[in-house]
């Protein structure tokens, strides 16, 4: 209705002029004193045969309106199912369309193909620093030494860097690595922790964790990936105290620290991509991708994560790891 009433408004002109001939028409009769329904009845019949050509013009522009309102998402389907007639309007709505398309599909391709390009050079300098990585490490492991401990640490904190690296290429490929099933969530906390052994030393920063009777329905390799993210940045923000992991009766799993906490505007913000808010300022390092990548993963495995936090208590995130989700599905 909308659309008929513009369309009114753009031919108002020609219904003008109609209605002006028709009182011309009206005040000549009734000069000459001729029959009023002389001018009355053919001004009924052009009125009749006005209404008909409008209903066929309106139906035709409402068609092309729908055709040229879907260009806004240009397919292939458009230019096949444009509508051929011999009309100058339509000729010249068919060749822009069909250029427009022509430069979409160009622009895709090439986009699609640089994207895949980048991919495959960063997979590629991903799996081969792995090479140098390795053998440092099994250097490293043949002393024990302050400064080798200090060093495999480092490491490991490169190896951390790669692996985002990684987690991030393929969280946007079209093929994934996941393998859902069944894990000891014990032994994924245990792992995750074991690898942080050295920061939680030398930071002199308390571990509180019992260990958990549980079993839960994941990927292990990318759920891992997680909870080292947020152990990561817990050990990063805190100064002194402790970091308490817990699983509570309806299986969501909590890492809570006594760390510097996240400002409230922030705090709605830090699973975005990039984003590294007040925190980010003091630590010029972050890169604001950590939390990013795990909300991501979170939500491909069906899990659910958040954050609470209060600035100079701490903070805690939680991965709900209940099986709501998946059993709906």
């Amino acid at each position: 209705m909308k659309l008929f009433f513009r369309y009114l408004k753009q031919r108002l002109p020609i219904y003008a002029v109609f209605l002006l001939l028709g009182i011309t028409f009206a005040v000549s009769f009734t000069l000459y004193h001729l029959p009023f329904s002389a001018v009355v009845y053919p001004y009924i019949l052009c009125s009749a045969a006005l209404v008909v050509i409008t209903v066929i013009d309106f139906t035709g522009v409402k068609r092309r309106h729908e055709i040229l309102t879907s260009v806004k998402s240009i397919t292939d389907v458009i230019e096949k199912t444009f509508p051929e007639k011999d009309d100058i309007e339509l000729a010249d709505y068919k060749e822009i369309i069909r250029l427009i398309s022509n430069e979409h599909r160009n622009f895709k391709a090439n986009t699609s193909k640089n994207y895949y390009d980048m991919v495959d050079y960063y997979t590629v300098w991903a799996h081969q620093i792995k090479t140098p990585i390795a053998s440092m490490r099994l250097n490293l492991q043949n002393e024990d030494s302050a400064l080798s401990r200090k060093l495999s640490a480092d490491l490991f904190r490169i190896e951390q860097y790669v692996e985002m690296v990684l987690t991030f290429l393929r969280l946007n490929s079209d093929s994934t690595d996941y393998v859902i099933k069944e894990y000891d969530l014990d032994s994924i906390i245990k792992s995750a922790v074991k690898k942080f052994s050295y920061d939680f030393i030398v930071k002199k920063i308390s571990l509180i964790y019992e260990s958990v009777d549980k079993t839960v329905i994941t990927d292990e390799k990318w759920l891992s990936f997680v909870i080292e993210q947020v152990l990561s940045n817990s050990l990063k923000y805190t100064k002194n105290g402790s970091i308490t992991i817990s699983l509570s009766e309806d299986d969501k799993l909590s890492i809570r620290d006594t760390g510097i906490g996240i400002a409230p505007n922030d705090l709605p913000r830090i699973f975005e991509n990039g984003y590294t808010g007040f925190n980010g300022r003091i630590d010029k390092k972050a890169s604001g991708i950590g939390l990013y990548l795990c909300r991501r993963i979170c939500h491909n495995l069906g899990h659910g994560i958040s954050a609470d936090s209060k600035i100079g208590e701490g903070t805690v995130i939680t991965i709900d790891l209940s099986q709501k989700k998946l059993r709906h599905e």
